[in-house]
């Protein structure tokens, strides 16, 4: 089978345990003009929030620096989570980024906050606008600025004939037929929902009605994706991510660990369990383990493009498995 599908990267600006902040952007940065130079078609960031081992919390702030950094690769966002913004905010800042940026920004959008109601409600200081039912009139209220019909008369500048590529992101059916409907670019996020992925992609498909902004359906699906030169090598780097994950599950909000901390993990047999289907459909392994693995996901899911989240402590060997995929995986 021929892998010609375009890869991109969802980069989770890891902060690693016992590195700073600056120190996990500044890899960030490397991790992006790796990928420019590697050939990858889109760089994402995601919007978290009062996670200490992720530092995208701004995404606008952070595309702009990656922005700059490089100068091919589409910049954007995997995803600005709307709730969290009042959408003249978000017009504003993605619109003065392609105002700078012509041509290389995309603005994917979620419907969940990325964080916990507190944090939420902290950053949007009202409970107003922070359900998942005020999401579809809140993002037509955005694509509206972009197209300068806004309902209340207020121009967005930057703005307005400044749209980015709009990318509606989801791990459900909900944001699949909204996709559809409004005739969007659609990403599902397969890395942690990975049982739902062929059910929404067909609900996408269905649905989808002709736009403007897109003539027929267009879905791209993030999977994790650890590659080393070999398969007993890329378990031991995909570690660390697993076991951050396992503390978040527990309530513990923990930079990125060592590949020291893992060494006694996973430890139960409910622990092993959890990594086992944290694993299943994704990429984990030797170029030839993950160039079969990313065969029978493209069979069974026929996606239009697939994004790689790589989140591993080093960037070394975070851009060491950039480089195997692209130049072992997919040559």
């Amino acid at each position: 089978m021929t892998i010609d599908v375009p890869l991109s990267v969802l980069d989770l600006a890891p902060v690693q345990f016992g590195n700073s902040v600056g120190e996990g952007l500044r890899a960030t940065t490397e991790s992006a003009r790796a990928a420019e130079r590697l050939g990858y078609s889109r760089f994402w960031v995601a919007e978290h929030h009062n996670m200490p081992g992720i530092a995208s919390s701004s995404p606008a702030v952070l595309l702009a620096h990656l922005a700059a950094a490089t100068s091919t690769i589409r910049i954007g966002s995997g995803g600005v989570m709307l709730p969290n913004h009042a959408p003249l905010v978000v017009a504003e800042q993605f619109g003065t980024l392609h105002a700078l940026h012509p041509g290389r920004v995309d603005l994917g959008l979620g419907r969940a906050p990325g964080t916990d109601q507190a944090t939420a409600l902290a950053l949007r200081r009202t409970t107003e606008g922070l359900s998942a039912e005020g999401f579809p009139q809140e993002l037509m209220a955005l694509m509206r600025y972009f197209d300068g019909d806004s309902a209340d008369g207020i121009v967005a500048v930057p703005g307005i004939g400044e749209s980015p590529e709009i990318w509606l992101l989801g791990s459900s059916g909900f944001s699949a037929q909204l996709a559809a409907l409004l005739g969007l670019r659609f990403a599902f996020a397969h890395h942690f929902s990975a049982e739902n992925t062929e059910a929404a992609l067909a609900l996408y498909r269905q649905n989808f009605r002709p736009t403007d902004r897109l003539e027929r359906p267009h879905a791209m699906i993030a999977v994790s994706a650890v590659c080393a030169d070999t398969d007993e090598q890329a378990d031991l780097l995909a570690r660390p991510s697993e076991l951050a994950f396992l503390n978040l599950r527990r309530g513990l909000r923990t930079p990125l660990p060592t590949l020291e901390q893992t060494a006694n993990f996973p430890g139960t047999e409910q622990e092993r369990q959890f990594v086992a289907g944290r694993r299943e459909g994704q990429l984990l392994g030797a170029p030839a383990t993950v160039r079969r693995q990313l065969e029978d996901l493209l069979r069974r899911t026929e996606a239009d493009e697939v994004m790689l989240n790589t989140r591993i402590y080093d960037i070394d060997d975070r851009v060491r498995s950039l480089e195997l995929i692209m130049e072992k995986v997919v040559a």
